[in-house]
């Protein structure tokens, strides 16, 4: 029955969700481009994005493909397949999403210019960005039940043996046992991976282009934003869909996966560390747990199909977006929470009290569904408190703009201040929900928040991408010289772009670091006896020397990799910022409209600089655990990870909300609502040169930065997950007998 509740629902949502997608791409192409100009535009956008990410899988391919084999010759031939399994989907979902990206763009700039109504427009758009989150769910899934039935059900690996316990294999060359839960941290990984570098490579990219655009193009030649005088401009749009696209969506595909599987992995890891979890739990028990967090991910997509569907069907949407795509999202997350409630009693049902009561399902069958739903809350609060300090609606960030009639000492200033306060609210929500959550249901509860928050993924990416492909528009009409209302219209969609993408960021940070507590959990589960006592019982000893200090080394993890992260950004907008002025200076043409830029240059210095700088941030997050377990044992990497992740959560959050405020604030200003501060009077442009240069400072914090420490904490875990198995064995501490030193 398990296994056919798996295929039908899991199978169905899958099959739903990518053909949905399918359909929107298909009615999205149809429509027209708009004149000879528009359609010139567009296809050079398209043109360069299609390069970049070329280039850019070819580089990760090699890479992955080195990782793949390792994991086949040194942890397991299944992890090795699992792992390609899980960058092919997560790379899948990239590339589809940034194609229709490039296609719908024009036709939302067309929309707008064709029917001069929001309601007509946003439906494009939102119809564009809805094939991207349908695919990142529907690939996410269609990627675990491949791992699943292979490896899981096929492969034996979910039988009990004769004692109870779950089957486990060895490794022929390090002798090493392993089970499913590496299998499928091997899923996992490979999904990471991918979305790293797209992460990285299209953040360098994407804020490098915007950067150069903005520091010559606004501050110095005094021209508006997208201006076709600006040779940087086409860079600036083909980033939008390289980062903000397909990077956004491998990184919520390697969010949304994370959370499920380090929910299963740690339903596995209990059941084979728990003492007499075979008499105590029941293998019927397990495989339910192991079960449910992929059968509440396809009820999610199921949900969001309706939820999507809804701005869609309905004849005639109103002038006011925020609220439409809300409704779609609050549909999809009621009909997420309903279903998922009838399936938690009908699945956990059948058990007995004194097996739930051993699992630590303290309130019986629906205990997985109330933490689940404790997540989604956690998650709808912490975007909430994201809003309210990046939103130019309230007092934090009008006091940004208002900083900025001083100087921009006193704009960046503040938004520091603001970006540092803003991390002590959603700290507070994670805690209590951390808190709700393990006494509900323990470490697997933890993991069913992490879950729950991420469950109708497919909606909040659907909205979250809706946002780029609205800026592009914008930047399509204005350098088509198309009247001002159209511009209007996609600066409005784009201004709730910005809203909904920094309420996205609260449900990724959220995620994060409930999956990875997870992770964690799992990862000292199956480090052995260092970690456990009496069976079952974690000991993670914070004084102990060697886990003290992997926390202090963990800690500054964070701060070194997105300094690297901000030091490419800056070369590579050194080099744009250069070129800009070069063309300017030898072609003074191109400002009185007579010639066109240069703009290939330009594409092609983003390009190469995001490329060269990407790799070897990425490599160090996959590097460092795998090294210092080999060096100095499982307790260190233990220490790594607690520190990495508390300081990483922090810095997320922080950077995340600055760099929104910081945007806003801009937008604040060039909206008229600063007082004493009117586009074309004296003294605006000094104002708004200020707010421009905090804009450009916060440009590698919120879309650089910040969403790439959310996978660094995440991968950090699971490849030491992954390669624990092996160090904790062979290190050189050991080698050396000086483990004993720290237990």
């Amino acid at each position: 029955m398990d296994l056919n509740l798996l295929t039908i629902i899991v199978m169905f949502a899958v099959v739903l969700g990518l053909g949905y997608a399918a359909l929107n791409f298909y009615l999205t192409k149809k429509l027209k481009e708009g004149n000879e100009r528009m359609q010139h535009i567009a296809a050079k956008i398209r043109e360069g994005a299609n390069a970049f990410i070329f280039y850019e899988y070819k580089i990760v391919a090699i890479i992955a493909a080195c990782v793949a084999v390792v994991l086949a010759l040194f942890i397991a031939w299944e992890a090795g397949v699992a792992f390609v399994i899980g960058a092919v989907m997560s790379a899948t979902a990239g590339f589809v999403g940034m194609k229709i990206a490039t296609y719908a763009n024009v036709r939302v700039t067309n929309a707008a210019n064709e029917s001069r109504e929001i309601g007509k427009t946003l439906k494009v758009a939102f119809r564009g960005g809805s094939v991207m989150g349908l695919c990142v769910a529907g690939f996410a899934l269609l990627g675990a039940i491949i791992v699943y039935c292979c490896f899981g059900w096929a492969g034996g690996m979910l039988k009990l043996d004769a004692v109870g316990q779950i089957v486990e294999h060895v490794n022929p060359i390090t002798k090493q046992s392993y089970n499913l839960s590496i299998i499928l941290s091997g899923y996992a990984l490979g999904c990471s991976i991918i979305a790293l570098f797209n992460r990285v490579g299209g953040g360098i990219y994407t804020k490098a282009a915007d950067m150069g655009a903005d520091l010559v193009g606004k501050t110095e030649a005094h021209i508006p934003e997208d201006d076709p005088r600006n040779p940087a401009t086409i860079a600036d749009n083909v980033g939008d869909n390289v980062g903000d696209v397909a990077g956004l969506g491998a990184d919520l595909l390697e969010s949304y996966i994370g959370s499920i599987m380090a929910t299963v992995i740690l339903a596995i890891e209990l059941f084979c560390n728990t003492a007499g979890a075979n008499l105590l739990i029941g293998a019927s028990l397990l495989q339910k747990m192991v079960l449910f967090p992929l059968l509440f991910a396809g009820i999610g997509l199921i949900g969001c199909v309706v939820g999507i569907s809804y701005p869609l069907l309905k004849p005639h949407l109103s002038d006011n977006p925020h609220m439409e795509l809300n409704l779609a999202t609050w549909i999809s997350a009621g009909i997420t929470l309903i279903g998922g409630c009838l399936l938690s009693i009908f699945l956990f049902k059948g058990e007995t009290a004194e097996a739930l009561k051993n699992a630590k399902l303290s309130i019986g069958p629906i205990t997985p569904w109330v933490a689940a739903a404790i997540g989604i809350v956690a998650g709808i609060l912490i975007g909430i408190i994201s809003e309210y300090y990046t939103s130019y609606d309230y007092k934090p960030t009008r006091g940004i703009s208002n900083a900025s009639k001083e100087g921009a000492a006193l704009t960046i200033t503040q938004g520091m201040a603001t970006g540092m306060i803003s991390t002590m609210l959603p700290v507070v929500v994670l805690g209590v929900a951390i808190f709700a959550c393990y006494g509900l249901g323990g470490m697997f509860g933890v993991g069913c928040g992490a879950m729950g928050m991420l469950s109708f993924v497919a909606a909040t990416v659907s909205v979250d991408t809706y946002g780029p492909i609205s800026d592009n528009a914008g930047g399509i009409a204005e350098m088509s010289m198309l009247d001002e209302e159209v511009r209007s219209i996609t600066d409005k969609l784009d201004s709730v772009g910005n809203t909904t993408a920094a309420i996205g960021k609260g449900f990724a940070i959220g995620s994060a670091a409930l999956a990875t507590l997870s992770m964690m959990s799992s990862y000292l589960y199956a480090a052995g006896d260092r970690f456990l006592s009496n069976g079952a019982t974690l000991l993670l000893n914070i004084v102990s020397g060697d886990i003290i200090v992997g926390a202090i080394v963990g800690a500054a993890i964070p701060f070194l990799f997105s300094g690297m992260l901000i030091n490419a950004v800056a070369k590579a907008a050194r080099n744009m910022v250069e070129e800009v002025r070069r063309q300017f200076r030898e072609n003074p043409k191109i400002l009185t409209g007579e010639e066109d830029p240069d703009s290939t240059k330009c594409v092609t210095i983003s390009s190469q600089g995001a490329l060269k700088q990407m790799i070897v941030p990425s490599v160090i997050a996959i590097a460092i655990p795998v090294v210092c377990g080999f060096i100095f044992g499982a307790g260190f990497v233990g220490g790594i990870l607690i520190g990495a992740t508390l300081s990483a959560i922090m810095l997320a959050i922080y950077t995340g909300n600055a760099g929104g405020a910081w945007d806003n604030a801009k937008k604040f200003i060039e909206s008229g609502g600063v007082e004493g501060v009117k586009k074309g009077e004296e003294g605006y442009d000094a104002v708004h040169d200020a707010a421009v240069v905090g804009d450009t400072v916060g440009d590698p914090l919120k879309d650089t930065v910040g969403p790439s420490l959310d996978i660094l904490i995440k991968i950090m875990s699971t490849v030491s997950l992954v390669c624990v198995v092996v160090f904790q064995n062979f290190n050189l501490l050991k080698a050396c007998g000086l483990d004993g030193l720290f237990t």
